[in-house]
């Protein structure tokens, strides 16, 4: 098995490419189904945000598994692969797993160090374990990826002084304008960014805060909070004047401000400048409103340099963190490698469990006479002696496993217990699994229901 990540992001891709490629949080369920289907893929996971989009996979043959991914992304994003094969990355098995640990701790994000990455990270993974996407590889990296992160976040002081996305949108306000105050600020989107941006909006003094959101009652939750005041979207395209600073983050996969509704706002506004930031990915704002005679007009790529100012002390813990990382590798590989010894164990437990009936079916033979009461005495005193005899040489194998000559030590532990009878049923019982999968996977039904179908009459 191989690990893999396939992807695009805000260093790869410009937001025009980007939001072409922008996963609908309805539609992930779907993808995820139609990617676990994809050729050599066992295992599944999809990250989409609004600088990146990855794909996360386990397959049995790496050569040829980006081939099979972009074919998937050709089909699902209904774009022919030279239009993005050049802007995709691809990380195999450690370069992979460790991306996996930069990108869910905000190491590799716009913003180093921010946490929503981490939330979002896990988002992604609990809704593959939902559409049973995962398996024992991806459940034990995620998980130990998000642990990781929440520690890195705790003891470390990488999250301290506010830097995000959104934390930028006002900073560059700020450049502009010099102070919030007297100004009137409407933030369009009542989701987790567009909360982040009132909150540093109030924090820096905006005199009065309009959010704006398809649904208005999430918007009038919003406004709440901060004292400010609720529009809808028709609302807001009639009142567009009244505002000097338009932040937008939906997650709407069409314009919400056109340059037409723009430009009536500026004749209303007498031309006073409207300063507008979109950083929502697909775009909200359409890009010819910066034609617009004093409007200002920036996406989410332009903060970028803005956001540069922020990170120096987050560049020093930084580091702490890659230490972090680092160890947290260490410890995945030591487990992956202990993957390998799982079956010698669980086929030395059943050779001294055969052993140990066997000898018990003797033992009644030859002492008919015994209680029953004595027999389960007997049983269990036999049965502690048999796991304390196992228990030295399965703590030695799960040792050596770690070790540079693993493979010798689990081949001389085979031929020490004898275990090939043992190994060669497992083996069988697996592969009639896998077959049974690959019949359920076929007929679309579930594996356990696979056999009876196989065995069921031939239809005519």
């Amino acid at each position: 098995m191989h690990i893999i990540a396939v992807g695009l992001n805000y260093r790869t891709a410009p937001v025009a490419v980007r939001e072409q490629f922008a996963f609908a949080e309805r539609d992930l369920p779907e993808a995820l189904r139609q990617l676990i289907g994809t050729q050599s893929i066992m295992e599944c996971v999809v990250v989409a945000t609004c600088n990146r989009t990855e794909i996360y996979a386990v397959v049995d043959r790496h050569h040829l598994c980006g081939h099979y991914i972009r074919s998937f992304m050709e089909k699902w994003f209904k774009l022919p692969r030279q239009h993005f094969t050049n802007h995709l990355y691809m990380y195999e098995d450690e370069k992979a797993i460790e991306h996996l640990f930069r990108v869910t701790s905000g190491l590799d994000s716009m913003v180093i160090g921010e946490t929503q990455i981490l939330g979002q990270v896990k988002s992604a993974f609990t809704l593959a374990q939902q559409q049973k996407t995962t398996g024992t590889l991806f459940n034990m990296l995620f998980k130990q990826a998000v642990t990781m992160a929440k520690r890195a976040h705790t003891e470390t002081s990488i999250g301290e002084s506010a830097v995000s996305v959104s934390y930028a949108a006002v900073e560059l306000g700020k450049r502009i304008f010099g102070q919030f105050n007297k100004k009137t600020v409407m933030v369009i989107g009542a989701g987790e960014t567009g909360e982040l941006t009132a909150k540093h909006l109030y924090a820096n003094g905006a005199e009065r805060v309009i959010v704006v959101n398809r649904t208005v009652e999430r918007a009038i939750a919003l406004a709440d909070k901060f004292g400010g005041a609720a529009w809808s979207l028709d609302d807001a395209a009639q009142r567009l004047h009244e505002a000097d600073i338009i932040i937008s983050s939906t997650g709407a996969s069409e314009f919400v401000l056109t340059r037409a509704q723009v430009a009536a706002a500026m004749q209303r506004r007498k031309s006073k400048p409207l300063f507008m930031v979109d950083i929502a990915v697909p775009r909200d704002l359409d890009p010819s409103i910066a034609a617009v005679e004093n409007v200002f007009l920036y996406d989410i790529d332009d903060l970028e340099g803005i956001v540069e100012s922020n990170l120096e002390h987050r560049r020093q813990e930084a580091a702490k963190i890659e230490a972090m990382i680092s160890e947290e590798m260490e410890l995945f590989a030591t487990w992956y490698k202990t993957l390998g010894v799982v079956p010698l164990i669980r086929a030395l437990q059943t050779k001294a469990a055969d052993v140990h009936e066997e000898t018990m079916k003797s033992l009644t033979n030859k002492l008919p006479d015994l209680q029953e009461h004595e027999l389960k005495v007997i049983r269990k005193l036999t049965k502690s002696i048999v796991n304390q005899m196992m228990q030295d040489p399965i703590l030695r194998i799960k040792e050596m496993a770690g070790e540079k000559r693993a493979d010798e030590a689990m081949d001389m532990f085979v031929k020490l217990f004898a275990l090939e009878e043992q190994l060669d049923q497992a083996r069988k019982a697996e592969l009639a699994a896998e077959e049974g999968a690959v019949t359920a996977k076929k007929l679309n039904v579930q594996p356990k229901a696979a056999a009876a179908a196989a065995l069921a009459p031939v239809p005519g």
